[in-house]
C-alpha cells in the first residue's frame, strides 16, 4: 500500500489543494517551547559511501598504516580536518569535504560511530572464515545490504523496515494527528512501512495536493463528486473501500502538509540559503515539517532522506568528493535550521549505507564493495566530543578483515546503532523487541552516543 500511496501522492502534485491551517500561527510560540517532541533523521548513502575516508586516523602511527594501504586514494594528511579528540584518545579527523560539520563538532553536537553493518551474531574472523557462526544473507550485494539496513534483518526477507515497525509501537503518541509518524522525502522505500502503518512521501518542490479544485462553484462540485464516489467505493468490495480510503487519508494530508511545505519559513530558508541540491532540498522539506509539528499536531516523527552516487568502483577520490560536496553543507544547514528553531536538542540525524568499501584501492583508482562502515550521528543530544565503537584494526588479512582487502567484519551491530536511536526516541521493553527483533544477542545496547 506504500507503493501506491506514493504513486497516488506523486499524481497528485501539481497545483494542489489550497487548504487554511490557521494553526500555522502556532509555530512561533512553539519555537520557545520544550515539548516533549523527538524527530530521527535518516539519510541513506546509496552505493556504499567509502567510511575509511570518511574518518580518518591523523595520529602519525595510525595515518601511517592508512596511507600504506591505501596508496593512490589516501587523502594527504594535512588536507584531512581534524576532530579535536579527548584526552589521551587516538586522533582522528574528517574527510576535506566534510570540513563544514567541523563546527558542529566543535558545538559538541556531532560524533561518529566506528565500524558498523549487518550480523546474525557477534563474529570473529576466525569463526567468519570456519563457517562457524552464521554471517548475514549475500554479503557485498547492493540490494540485500540496502534492506538489511533498513529492517535488520539479516537472515531472510522482510517486508517491513525498522522505521516503519518503530511507527507500529509510537504512533499513538501522536494521538489524532493524521499525518504518519513516518515521513520521506526520498520516495518509497521499506525502512519506512511498518505491519500497521505506512509512511507519507513529500515532494522537494512544487505543491502537494489534488490540481483542479479550486473555490470557484465548478472545482466545489467536481470535489463534491469525488467526494460522493468515495463514499460509494467506502460501501464496495475491501477493494475499493481500502482505495477510497486511501484517497481520503491522502486528500487529508495533504491540505495539512502542503502550506507548510509550500511556505516561507525565515529561520529554515535562510539556514539554507544558496543550496540547491536534491539532499539539501530533502533537508530543507525536513526542517520545514520540524517547524510545523505543533500545527501537525505530532510529538514523534522519523524522516528519510537520502543521497546516491557512493558506488566508487573508479576514480573514487574525484566521484566521492563531489558526493560530500553535496553532504556537507545540507547536514550543517539542516543543523543550523533546528538550531534556529529552538529544537537541536530533540532531534538526532544519523546515516546509513549499504556497506563500507575496500580498504585495499583497485586497479581503477576505486574501492569495492566491503561490510562494515564508519557512520555519522548529529544533534543537540549527541554526546559530542568523542568517537563511539572499535575502530578496526588497518592491516590487509588483520584481525578484523573477512579475507586479505580490507573488509571490516562489523563490531556493532546495526541493532546496536539502531537500538541506541530508538532508545533516545522514546523505545523501551517489548517495542525495542519488536523493532530489533535480533537484538539480544548484541551488548551493550544502547551504546551510549546520545543523552
Amino acid at each position: 500500500m506504500s507503493i501506491n500511496r506514493r504513486n497516488f501522492i506523486k499524481g497528485m502534485a501539481g497545483a494542489g489543494v489550497v487548504a487554511s491551517l490557521n494553526q500555522l500561527g502556532m509555530m512561533q510560540a512553539a519555537a520557545a517551547l520544550t515539548e516533549d517532541y523527538r524527530a530521527l533523521v535518516c539519510v541513506f548513502l546509496f552505493g556504499g559511501n567509502d567510511g575509511n575516508n570518511t574518518i580518518i586516523p591523523i595520529d602519525a602511527t595510525g595515518y601511517a598504516n592508512y596511507a600504506a594501504v591505501r596508496g593512490s586514494i589516501a587523502l594527504p594528511q594535512t588536507t584531512v580536518v581534524p576532530l579535536t579528540p579527548p584526552a589521551g584518545s587516538a586522533a582522528f579527523g574528517l574527510h576535506p569535504s566534510l570540513a563544514p560539520l567541523q563546527a558542529v563538532w566543535n558545538a559538541g553536537a556531532l560524533t561518529g560511530v566506528f565500524n558498523v553493518g549487518s550480523l546474525v551474531a557477534p563474529l570473529t574472523r576466525a569463526n567468519y572464515q570456519d563457517g562457524s557462526v552464521p554471517h548475514p544473507d549475500s554479503l557485498f550485494s547492493h540490494s540485500d545490504q540496502q534492506l538489511q539496513w533498513q529492517t535488520t534483518v539479516s537472515k531472510g526477507v522482510s517486508r517491513t523496515g525498522w522505521a516503519g515497525r518503530l511507527a507500529d509501537r509510537q504512533t499513538s503518541i501522536n494521538g489524532a494527528s493524521s499525518v504518519p509518524l513516518v515521513i520521506s522525502a526520498a520516495g518509497s522505500n521499506v525502512f519506512a512501512t511498518g505491519n500497521s502503518t505506512n509512511p507519507l512521501a513529500v515532494p522537494t518542490s512544487g505543491t502537494f495536493g489534488l490540481s483542479g479544485f479550486g473555490t470557484d462553484a465548478v472545482s466545489v462540485a467536481r470535489m463534491k463528486a469525488l467526494q460522493d464516489l468515495q463514499a460509494q467505493a467506502a460501501q464496495d468490495t475491501k477493494v475499493t473501500k481500502g482505495t477510497a480510503d486511501l484517497t481520503s487519508r491522502a486528500i487529508t494530508q495533504s491540505q495539512l502538509v502542503n502550506p507548510v511545505l509550500t511556505g516561507a519559513s525565515a529561520p529554515v530558508d535562510l539556514a539554507f540559503t544558496g543550496l540547491t541540491t536534491s539532499i539539501a532540498l530533502q533537508f530543507k522539506q525536513v526542517a520545514k515539517l520540524i517547524e510545523a509539528r505543533v500545527a501537525l499536531g505530532v510529538k514523534r516523527q522519523v524522516f528519510f532522506v537520502s543521497l546516491g552516487g557512493f558506488d566508487t568502483h573508479a576514480n573514487q577520490t574525484v566521484v566521492q568528493k563531489a558526493q560530500l560536496d553535496q553532504l556537507a553543507p545540507a547536514m550543517k544547514a539542516f543543523y543550523d535550521a533546528t538550531v534556529a528553531l529552538n529544537v537541536a536538542q530533540n532531534v538526532t540525524t544519523f546515516t546509513m549505507a549499504d556497506f563500507a568499501r575496500t580498504l585495499e584501492a583497485n586497479s581503477s583508482g576505486g574501492t569495492d564493495h566491503a561490510w562494515g562502515n564508519h557512520h555519522l550521528v548529529m544533534g543537540g543530544s549527541v554526546k559530542g566530543g568523542q568517537l563511539y565503537g572499535t575502530f578496526p584494526t588497518l592491516t590487509l588479512g588483520g584481525p578484523d578483515d573477512t579475507d586479505n582487502r580490507g573488509r571490516w567484519i562489523p563490531t556493532t551491530s546495526i541493532e546496536q546503532y539502531g537500538g541506541t536511536l530508538a532508545t533516545w526516541f522514546g523505545v523501551a521493553g517489548n517495542d525495542l523487541d519488536y523493532i530489533f527483533p535480533n537484538r539480544n544477542r548484541f551488548s551493550p545496547a544502547p551504546i551510549g552516543f546520545l543523552a
